[in-house]
């Protein structure tokens, strides 16, 4: 399953890394296996993950995940199903620390952009990808939306994570009101579409 959380904002924001591991904690039945939190101070980024091993078991599976260069970090919960693939199609001289598709996803990133890289990969998956050299922030979803993705924009931060309470309880986005519109589509429809939540200002 795997869960994944974030806060992107600023050098002097306030206890990126105690609010990102309280969100971790909210899911950690999402990954049981293990959790890791990265922070940058320097640039106000934390990302962390709660893991279920599935595809590599040993610990070069481990998230987030940064590239050999410190540039780039990811965070991918879900699974690219055609990850084997995408490594045969990658350039042959790519030094590869394990066998996980977070790692084979990371690397096509780098070679090929993140639209390309996505466009190629096939799988359910929720993922966010960090350039810190050029501070440039992508969370994602497959086609579908079958990996659940929260994310808001508040005084100054991007906050994300795989289940809404990490947002509104363990990030402190308290005080939060319902959205009238997403109600009615849902009450009418079944679903919330595009980038609504029941929450006005949760996307």
């Amino acid at each position: 399953m795997c869960g994944l959380a974030g806060i992107v904002g600023h050098s002097q924001s306030q206890n990126l890394k105690a609010r990102t591991t309280a969100m971790l904690e909210l899911i950690r039945r999402r990954g049981p296996d293990s959790d890791g939190v990265y922070l940058n101070a320097e640039q106000g980024v934390c990302l962390g993950h709660r893991r279920l091993a599935i595809i590599d078991l040993t610990s070069a599976g481990h998230q987030p995940m940064l590239s050999d260069s410190q540039r780039y970090g990811i965070l991918l919960n879900g699974e690219i199903y055609n990850f084997l693939d995408l490594k045969r199609a990658l350039p042959s001289h790519i030094h590869w620390r394990g066998g996980s598709d977070t790692e084979v996803l990371l690397h096509a990133i780098q070679e090929w952009g993140v639209q390309t890289a996505l466009e190629k990969a096939v799988g359910m998956f929720a993922l966010a990808f960090v350039d810190f050299q050029e501070k440039k922030l992508v969370l994602a979803r497959d086609r579908v939306g079958e990996k659940p993705l929260f994310w808001s924009a508040e005084q100054g931060e991007i906050l994300f994570a795989s289940q809404l309470n990490c947002l509104t309880s363990a990030a402190g986005l308290k005080k939060q009101k319902i959205s009238v519109q997403a109600l009615d589509y849902y009450m009418r429809f079944g679903f919330m579409p595009r980038q609504q939540s029941i929450l006005e200002s949760i996307f």
